[in-house]
């Protein structure tokens, strides 16, 4: 097994034991699911294999911060991060630039560069997505487990406001996401007119 899947059987191992069951979306599946779209992105984008490397742990660790709290979870995800990547030999250079890719999902984004691009785009991929208001009410759920939202109509204010101002970065997740998106706020729109 490479260093890869070693740090990735770990942080994996890690987040089943150690993420709160009242997220619903931050969850190990959400996780996986960013993985798989990074991935694709990478692909298409032309990442090099040694940048992938990164930018998959970059994913993995992303929301690793839930698990101990939910405020600054990217800043946590990154102390995480510093604590166990350098036993699958990670030096503290490379754990440095995916700290820098795995601070760019901090919303309102800001990416610096394509790492952090693909990853924002990957980190809701599903906003383009057919699943998008099934994924949606896992966040719904986990939101409410905090007393967010007092009506469906203050979740639809949200989400509009949200789909509204986001935008995707590179140019696969324009092509492949955005049309799909714009339906979904025009679905949106059209259920807070009722």
């Amino acid at each position: 097994m490479n260093r890869y899947e070693k740090a990735k059987t770990d942080i994996l191992d890690y987040l089943k034991l150690s993420l709160p069951d009242t997220l619903y979306y931050h969850s190990y599946s959400h996780v996986l699911d960013v993985l798989k779209a990074a991935e694709y992105i990478a692909e298409k984008e032309g990442v090099s294999e040694s940048d992938l490397e990164l930018l998959r742990i970059a994913v993995l660790y992303h929301d690793s911060g839930f698990t101990v709290d939910s405020k600054e979870h990217e800043k946590l995800s990154c102390e995480i991060a510093h604590n166990r990547l350098p036993a699958f030999g990670f030096s503290y250079n490379e754990i440095e630039k995916i700290c820098h890719i795995i601070m760019a999902t901090k919303y309102p984004h800001a990416p610096a560069g394509l790492l952090e691009e693909i990853i924002c785009d990957a980190d809701l991929d599903y906003l383009g997505r057919d699943d998008f208001f099934e994924i949606g009410r896992t966040l719904l759920s986990e939101l409410n487990e905090a007393g967010r939202f007092k009506t469906e109509k203050d979740w639809n204010h949200f989400q509009e406001k949200f789909l509204s101002s986001h935008k995707y970065f590179t140019k696969t997740a324009k092509e492949l996401r955005r049309d799909k998106k714009l339906e979904h706020l025009e679905k949106i729109r059209e259920s807070l007119k009722e």
